[in-house]
């Protein structure tokens, strides 16, 4: 018998699970878009005000390794902020294709919510992008609107890799988390620190996407179109590559498809953790 079983957690509910929904689901969908906007524009403008020219920061932290590691946690803190708001409470605050990816490849998000779910996150980074540049100006301009690079001489192959190994890590930490009713309430504070690492120290390297639609919007509007292979491919396996890890490792249950659960939140996501009720002609 392996030693991970299947994480029966005795702590958690008497629940039966809840199959994930079928359907057209306009709010949670809306937002999804309006939860990865903020990611976005909370995101890039700490990249915009810890590297750009003339940066305030700079001064004050002229090492470039301090200021990626401020980056790091400002951009996952914003995120981590959205899934313990309301918005992030009815959407489950995936924010990221890689993230809907893994939860749909465990079987926890209908195909109906990871389609709507990844055009939502998609238009919500073009929006706060757009933004974005017209707020920051030549600054945003300075750095391509924060599209990411290869850098250290990688190769896109190098950097595909290095992306997919990074996102590997935040999903399972993701997916572990979530796969446990003590667990999964400090997903949020899980993904803070393990993303906020992850920027310090991978963006000299690629600049720490983890991400399709963070990359895709910068580099469509900027546009930075060379490399945008890398940050397509590799999140996206990443995120395969984790699910892998945990079925070779026999840790088959995922109680909630939500970085943050809030029992009083209706989901059209798959859960063991008490939902509330939908009516239902909800949507």
């Amino acid at each position: 018998m392996s030693s991970l079983p299947r994480l029966v957690d005795r702590a958690a509910p008497s629940v039966s699970r809840k199959d994930p929904d079928s359907g057209r689901h306009w709010v949670p969908w809306s937002c999804e878009l309006a939860g990865t906007a903020i990611l976005i524009a909370g995101g890039l403008s700490a990249v915009f005000l810890d590297f750009g020219p003339a940066s305030p920061i700079t001064p004050v932290l002229p090492s470039a390794s301090a200021r990626l590691l401020l980056t790091g946690l400002l951009f996952a803190g914003t995120g981590s902020l959205v899934a313990l708001s309301p918005i992030g409470r009815v959407s489950g605050a995936h924010l990221n294709p890689a993230v809907t990816l893994a939860f749909w490849l465990r079987r926890s998000v209908h195909v109906h919510d990871l389609m709507g779910y990844v055009v939502a996150q998609l238009l919500g980074a073009l929006l706060a992008t757009a933004v974005l540049e017209l707020a920051w100006g030549p600054t945003a301009h300075a750095l391509h609107l924060g599209a990411t690079q290869p850098g250290r001489g990688l190769s896109d192959l190098g950097a595909t890799a290095v992306e997919a190994g990074m996102t590997a890590v935040l999903v399972l930490t993701i997916l572990l988390m979530t796969s446990s009713a003590r667990t999964a309430r400090w997903t949020p504070l899980a993904n803070w620190v393990v993303v906020a690492a992850l920027v310090w120290q991978g963006a000299p390297f690629t600049g720490t996407s983890l991400n399709p639609a963070r990359s895709l919007a910068p580099a469509l509007l900027a546009p930075e179109l060379a490399h945008l292979g890398v940050y397509l491919v590799g999140p996206l396996a990443g995120a395969v590559l984790a699910v892998g890890v945990l079925e070779a490792l026999r840790v088959t249950r995922t109680v909630t498809a939500k970085l943050f659960h809030d029992p009083r939140y209706t989901s059209t996501l798959a859960a063991e953790l008490p939902t509330a009720a939908r009516r239902p002609d909800a949507t």
